[in-house]
């Protein structure tokens, strides 16, 4: 067969070539009386087509079991697999995805599956029969892990681990308990990152295999990127109308670069010698070349960045001056302002953070009913920040009040990573709320959507790291639902389960009433 990514063509009897890859499968882990060792004998695979042995290698590397006595694993309750599936950028292609394969899957008995980057199965559709025989028979149903660490040889795992579209047919499987089946499956790519986000598979029982399943996935695949594609240029016509004058601005030159770090658009055109660059969170600047650097500046609420070319060293009598602002888990705001260190006011803290969250800029008027929740104080912020603009130099420009290009916070550096989905990395940078002792009625809106956001993202996000980090802060160790699923998702061995158990049992221990034995009775006297 010359396409050694499928696993059958239309001449080959499927039964014959079912017992051909059993034997190969016996052999390559030593027999069926090793299926319960702990250390089970591998020879090299024989007979086998390249892509399923480079994968049978991977899977015993990982430790996997081929006997089907350990199937794969559960890491997100039903909850938890819906809030993934509705953030997750395939939930929208799901009717796309249905109309391409529908046909095919009931003509077949094929259930139609949607994986996510790491082979969580997060939509399973089709025939009901099939899918309760799938869920019973191998745990294939939402919220399972089927990477190849996961479960073994499989088309979903097999296709993330290849980055290739691919089919895996009866003991082509690993695990022995999903020999019966048979599946074929084919990666997705976002065009804006180039990422990819998850995998399409049909999966059916064994005698249901056809080498076009492998043809119809790979084609529904590539109908969803050009889907995501379109989707994508649309955005870029928005941003475009909205920031395209920003273009021609200036004299140096500049490019408009959406939050993934691709280059929208630029002029000169193909000024930037790629087309992505790694953008600062929040806005900064990053080297270009010897004797010049890149500025980024986020527009809007981080939709898009102006990125221009800037000399590498501010020239001396230009004025400009570098401030960055750290706004989470303090009482104030510390400022570092060219290389001093100094620590605002609580009413300056709280005009600088509303500007930080409002880029576009904000008039006396809406400062004051931010600060004080009355727009009619609107001189006393003119006065404020008078007396700001003379400790911070030029940094927030005179009239419209919004800060000048350049300058970085905290914040805005959180809000970028989450904004690109690195949640873990977003999580480690969040030591508490914003301005926690701060009143002001803006500045408790923008704390209380930011910790929401947080919050949303590391318990949607299936990474235990960054559930870990939210549970360091203030308000995640007070988060009786992130330590049980913490509990719930770390390995047996990990020293951080005995921590999370007793901090279980003291948050419930505050929250649940006490029992009528532990009432507290008087004693007469």
């Amino acid at each position: 067969m010359s396409n050694p990514w499928l696993a059958i063509d239309v001449a080959t009897a499927p039964a014959q070539r079912a017992r051909e890859v059993r034997r190969a499968w016996e052999r390559f882990i030593g027999g069926g009386s090793q299926f319960g060792s702990n250390e089970t004998a591998v020879a090299e695979p024989t007979s086998v087509r390249e892509p399923i042995a480079a994968s049978w290698r991977r899977s015993a590397a990982a430790g996997v079991d081929p006997s089907g006595l350990r199937i794969a694993p559960v890491v997100a309750d039903a909850d938890e697999t819906s809030a993934r599936w509705e953030m997750h950028p395939l939930a929208e292609m799901a009717p796309l995805i249905r109309s391409c394969l529908a046909a095919s899957a009931d003509e077949s008995g094929h259930l139609i599956v949607v994986s996510d980057a790491n082979g969580v199965l997060l939509w399973v559709e089709g025939n009901a029969r099939v899918r309760l025989q799938a869920a019973d028979s191998m745990n294939f149903a939402e919220g399972t892990l089927w990477s190849e660490g996961g479960a073994g040889t499989n088309a979903i795992g097999t296709a993330l681990a290849a980055e290739h579209a691919v089919q895996v047919f009866a003991s082509e499987h690993f695990n022995e308990v999903v020999q019966s089946w048979t599946c074929a499956a084919a990666p997705v790519y976002d065009p804006d990152t180039g990422q990819l986000i998850g995998v399409i598979d049909l999966t059916g029982e064994m005698a249901t295999v056809h080498p076009h399943s492998m043809a119809v996935a790979t084609a529904t695949a590539q109908a969803v990127e050009a889907q995501l594609r379109v989707q994508m240029l649309r955005r870029d016509g928005r941003l475009l109308a909205r920031y395209g004058d920003r273009l021609v601005d200036g004299t140096e030159p500049r490019a408009l670069v959406a939050p993934s770090g691709r280059i929208v658009a630029s002029q000169p055109l193909g000024w930037l010698p790629k087309s992505h660059v790694k953008l600062p969170p929040g806005g900064g600047q990053l080297p270009l070349g010897e004797d010049r650097s890149l500025l980024a500046e986020a527009l809007g609420c981080e939709e898009a960045y102006l990125v221009r070319a800037v000399p590498a060293v501010t020239p001396r009598g230009h004025g400009g001056t570098a401030l960055s602002l750290d706004l989470l888990g303090r009482g104030r705001a510390e400022v570092e302002l060219s290389g001093k260190r100094l620590q605002l006011r609580l009413r300056h803290s709280e005009i600088v953070t509303l500007l930080c969250a409002n880029p576009n800029g904000l008039t006396s008027e809406e400062l004051s009913l931010g600060v004080y929740g009355d727009h009619l104080r609107a001189g006393s912020i003119r006065v404020e920040i008078s007396r700001l603009r003379k400790l911070l130099g030029d940094c927030i420009e005179p009239e419209h009040y919004r800060l000048r290009a350049g300058v970085t916070s905290d914040v805005a550096q959180v809000c970028s990573l989450l904004h690109r989905g690195e949640v873990r990395e977003a999580a480690s940078r969040y030591p508490g709320p914003l301005l926690p002792s701060s009143t002001a009625p803006g500045v408790i809106r923008e704390r209380e959507a930011l910790e929401s956001w947080m919050r949303q993202s590391v318990m949607s996000a299936g990474d235990q790291d960054a559930l870990w980090a939210w549970l360091q802060t203030a308000s995640g160790s007070q988060d009786l639902a992130a330590w049980q699923r913490l509990l719930a998702n770390l390995p047996f061995h990990d020293p951080r389960r005995s921590l999370a158990a007793s901090r279980i049992g003291s948050l419930r221990a505050r929250t649940d009433p006490p029992s009528e034995d532990h009432q507290h009775h008087v004693t007469p006297v």
